[in-house]
């Protein structure tokens, strides 16, 4: 099936065509339909399987062919909110793309920078909106915006809204929204409160899942390197200089940790940039720009400031730290090896992170192969030293000997007890 065969209008396909687009993804080929049908949609799809198309496509049909000629003041139908910044930004920039022949005005509000520019905008009047949380609450509070003519809502990373605590403001948002009116609901997975949420607000939903891929794809290059976590940015350094490596997305756990790789990359004459929720919109942004023009060799980011990012070309993605989530592991792989293109993905496992590397072996059938021939191989016996690690598992402050965490018994011969990693709740 082709784009063609979806029924759009020649403005549409027009755009379309001009962005290279041809044959619709899965989430494309089974949305799409149905909101031009106009029937509410829950859909459960990963980022990076084209969902924001599958979405923006029919609204723009159905805005463009109910649009009133010659109606003087324009007023916002399509409201479409979003966790972060950066993925607010590139939902704004996919409806310009996809819209350039509609007549349709689109703007992006969000939080950290100036709201003079927004509110011109807003002034001006705009057809869809696309908006994060906070900003839009605070526009709304101000008179900016009015939703009484809202005749589409769509939550995008709806289960990203929950991790990132704004579902009070996405209920408060919804309460402002007429009764009668289009909703799409996009997750990449279903947790209760988004289900419930989803059950309060959409009328009879046709429900699309797109299994997430549990086989990682078969362009990329995978590979583990076992070091302990003081040496992983000795790794990453030695890497970067020795191998070919064009360009590379380092992932990291935490916002400090991101900042902490990015200093000493740096340091290391490695041209670098973090991007995470801690830093301004501004800077966020010319990171995240620099990068994608390759005037940055090196990005590191968390899960969260990466959502929704699309970065075509990137030949690496780096694991600093083992995701504590299986299915976080395909996802950040996944960022390379696009349209057609070769890709490595190669991850740092410190003793601690071996229960993670096990699930991620789990899930994806096929365990990651070992590099073994590196300078900071961690010691044979797989125990990183107390003296050298930066987090200790014994702390005189909790009494020696006292262990933090679970554990469980391995069942080989020599009886060894092996850690169980809580589980590290990601503040980005």
């Amino acid at each position: 099936m082709s784009f063609e065969n979806l029924n759009l209008i020649k403005p549409l396909q027009t755009a379309l065509a001009n962005e290279g687009y041809t044959i619709p993804t899965p989430i494309q080929k089974q949305a799409i339909p149905v909101i031009l049908e106009r029937k509410d949609l829950l859909g459960c799809a990963q980022t990076g399987t084209g969902k924001t198309a599958a979405f923006a496509i029919p609204i723009l049909q159905i805005l463009s062919q109910e649009r009133e000629p010659g109606k003087s003041k324009r007023t916002i139908k399509a409201l479409i909110i979003t966790p972060t910044r950066e993925l607010a930004v590139q939902v704004g920039e996919s409806f310009s793309a996809y819209g350039k022949h509609t007549g349709l005005r689109n703007t992006v509000v969000y939080g950290g920078v100036s709201q003079y520019t927004q509110t011109d905008k807003l002034r001006q009047g705009v057809d869809i909106l696309i908006a994060t949380p906070g900003r839009l609450l605070d526009l709304i509070n101000q008179n900016y915006i009015n939703l009484s003519h809202i005749k589409i809502l769509v939550l995008d990373e709806a289960d990203r809204m929950l991790d990132m605590g704004f579902i009070i403001d996405v209920k408060k948002i919804l309460e402002k929204l007429p009764e009668k009116k289009q909703s799409l609901f996009f997750s990449a997975t279903m947790p209760p409160e988004i289900v419930r949420l989803s059950n309060k607000i959409l009328n009879d939903p046709v429900k699309i899942e797109i299994a997430p891929e549990t086989k990682t794809v078969e362009a990329i290059k995978q590979a583990v390197y076992f070091v302990a976590r003081p040496d992983k940015k000795k790794l990453l350094i030695h890497i970067l200089k020795n191998e070919n490596v064009s360009s590379a997305l380092v992932f990291t756990r935490t916002k400090r940790g991101a900042d902490i790789v990015s200093r000493y990359l740096n340091d290391a004459k490695i041209n670098t940039d973090a991007i995470h929720g801690n830093k301004s919109q501004g800077a966020r942004q010319r990171a995240l720009n620099n990068f994608k023009s390759q005037r940055t060799r090196v990005l590191v980011a968390t899960d969260i400031a990466a959502r929704g990012i699309d970065i075509e070309k990137l030949s690496h993605v780096f694991n600093f730290d083992i995701p504590d989530f299986s299915e976080l592991y395909i996802h950040r792989i996944g960022r390379t090896g696009r349209a057609g293109l070769s890709g490595v993905a190669l991850s740092f496992c410190d003793a601690e992170e071996r229960y993670y590397l096990r699930e991620i072996n789990r899930l994806i059938k096929i365990p990651i192969p070992i590099i073994e021939d590196h300078p900071y191989k961690l010691n044979d016996d797989g125990i990183e030293r107390t003296e050298d690690r930066d987090t200790k598992m014994f702390s005189r402050k909790s009494g020696a000997g006292k262990r933090s965490g679970s554990f469980r018994f391995s069942g080989n011969k020599k009886k060894r007890w092996e850690r169980r990693p809580k589980s590290i709740k990601r503040k980005d």
